[in-house]
């Protein structure tokens, strides 16, 4: 049981709603509506056959972790088979594991591991690309029967005073340099909207539609619970009538014209075509529970776009499309956001996506981004996971972010290198050998050299800890109130100063939470919140208070900077 189980909060709600029902005030909720979702990367999160690099049974003997923090359910970054160009977003088979990872038959045990705790998988669907050692790119090349459009391929176009052949358009890849690349055996140019070696899939092909559609019933029929889905907003181009590809016009954001931000990505970006494929796979996905049963099967899509695009990912009153289209806003706080920018933040999403889906999520971090440590600090490590957990809707975890993990200094040069590999760092388990992550004599990338002070073991037993208010946070989202999020007036978010950000949440009937988070580095003095009496059950670190201290609301409240502290009313 949690160090901090005794303030109260009602375990047994927690484990209600983990084994599927929601009390009173969350009837009406789907799974996913208030999810704990956790991000593993599979390679760094437990090895078992010391080699260093993380597999598929490590992950099932780490399961029970994911139960005991409260998580709803674990998206697994690409573990398919790979040449590994950039790291499994090159999938050069969709239904097979890759040998790093281990096997179909360890695939099968970690489901079988997973449902029996009540944990939910979600695998990393690549539908954009493919490997060029895939062998539907083979047969393209080929042009064998069925698979000659199965890419993106085109002549290219000929210089009127040099008479040379050129690319097709000015298009510049995500990862810079052309997004085309001549093909000497198919005499054509083929697209790519990342690296050269992961060609672009033609969705204008019903056939690669229909392959796609047969990877997703593969791994569902396999027991998976959903797929977050990558790249979503360069699956589709757009072409000309005549079948030419027109230049994108400069953007002015880079003098680099070999740079990606060197162009306004208009014809390259979130085109029309690409929502309708949002609303036919999540119908493929509604079409497959109504014929097998169980929970709903959950889309997630990665996009970074407009809150105005991602509002059409979503669907409309007459198509459903992704159910979480995910929201990055807080990623881009910095360690100088004021509880202002956090309030701005949140209505960028809330103005739209709360107003006309009533869904939210909220991300802390991911695999290409610094984690929140390096970002804000890691004396706001804690308040960020306060947040992203008082805020109505879905919460995403990277993993190490409950225990306060930070960047490693990766020191590498070559291919294998990449500027990413800072945030991907082994798991830290505890202060023992390689942190507990691997019996091997050594680790795929460096150790952080504070994981005796910062695992999981360690921070178990600090009653304060990043991961006991992590714990925290998970059962009070099972609680009444915070399952009340879609009734009229069952939750709000203010700054009531510069600093402080007021998250309140309630049922209205019995029982009220306010969030206070001082975002700020001086001490900060509240007054005139209201005349109700209070109870702490939770703060962090920084605070003076205790849990089971009370408070009447219209005394000033101090909170000490950097501090956050929950607050709980019952009738």
């Amino acid at each position: 049981m949690p160090q901090w189980a005794h303030l109260g909060l009602g375990l047994c709600l927690a484990l209600l709603l983990l084994a599927g029902t929601a009390p009173a005030g969350g009837a009406d909720i789907d799974w996913w509506e208030n999810a704990s979702l956790y991000q593993i990367y599979p390679r760094s999160f437990q090895d078992s056959d010391g080699d260093g690099i993380g597999d598929l049974k490590g992950i099932t003997s780490r399961l029970s972790y994911l139960k005991e923090i409260g998580i709803t359910a674990t998206w697994l970054s690409p573990i398919f088979t790979s040449p590994m160009s950039d790291f499994g977003y090159d999938i050069s088979n969709f239904y097979d594991i890759d040998p790093i990872f281990g096997t179909l038959a360890d695939f099968d045990e970690l489901i079988t591991e997973a449902k029996s705790l009540g944990v939910k998988i979600i695998l990393d669907f690549v539908p954009n690309h493919s490997s060029d050692e895939n062998e539907w790119f083979a047969k393209s090349v080929n042009r064998e029967d069925g698979y000659d459009d199965f890419y993106v391929w085109d002549d290219g176009k000929l210089n009127s005073e040099t008479g040379e052949r050129e690319a097709p358009s000015n298009w510049v890849s995500v990862f810079g340099g052309p997004m085309w690349t001549w093909n000497e055996q198919r005499q054509q140019y083929f697209l790519h909207q990342f690296q050269d070696k992961q060609p672009d899939l033609n969705f204008t092909n019903p056939m690669v539609r229909e392959h796609m559609l047969d990877v997703l019933k593969f791994w569902l029929d396999r027991g998976v619970d959903g797929f977050r889905i990558d790249a979503v907003p360069h699956i589709y181009e757009y072409r000309f009538a005549n079948g030419s590809y027109p230049d994108e016009p400069i953007s002015g954001w880079s003098s680099d014209p070999e740079a990606y931000d060197y162009h306004d990505h208009i014809y390259t970006k979130d085109q029309p075509a690409t929502v309708d494929l949002m609303y036919e796979w999540r119908a493929f996905l509604d079409a497959y529970r109504a014929e097998n049963g169980g929970d709903s099967r959950v889309l997630l899509a990665e996009a970074y776009s407009s809150v105005e695009t991602l509002s059409a990912y979503f669907g409309n009153s007459t198509h459903e499309g992704t159910q979480l289209p995910m929201n990055f806003q807080l990623m881009y706080l910095s360690g100088y956001s004021t509880a202002r920018d956090v309030v701005g933040s949140i209505d960028y999403w809330m103005n739209t996506m709360w107003k006309e889906h009533q869904t939210a999520n909220w991300v802390v971090g991911n695999h290409d981004n610094d984690r929140v440590a390096n970002r804000m600090g890691a004396h706001k490590v804690d308040l960020l996971n306060v947040i992203v957990n008082a805020l109505p809707g879905a919460s995403v975890t990277y993993y190490g972010e409950e225990i306060g993990m930070s960047n490693v200094d990766v020191q590498c040069t070559g291919d294998d290198c990449e500027h990413r590999d800072a945030e991907r760092t082994p798991m830290q388990w505890n202060s023992e050998k390689n942190a507990g992550f691997s019996p091997g004599d050594s680790t795929w990338l460096p150790l952080s050299p504070d994981y005796e002070r910062y695992n999981v073991q360690s921070e178990r037993r600090v009653s304060r800890s990043s991961l006991n208010i992590f714990k925290g946070l998970q059962e009070l989202k099972s609680s009444s109130a915070f399952l009340a999020f879609k009734e009229e007036g069952g939750f709000s978010y203010e700054a009531v100063t510069e600093q402080v950000l007021q998250i309140i949440r309630t049922n209205k009937h019995s029982e009220e939470y306010r969030i206070l988070v001082n975002m700020g580095n001086n001490m900060e003095l509240i007054d005139g919140l209201g005349t109700k009496t209070y109870e702490y059950v939770l703060v962090t670190a920084y605070s003076t208070h205790y849990a089971g201290q009370t408070v009447n609301l219209n005394e000033r409240i101090i909170l000490m900077p950097h501090e956050a502290i929950v607050l709980r009313w019952l009738a």
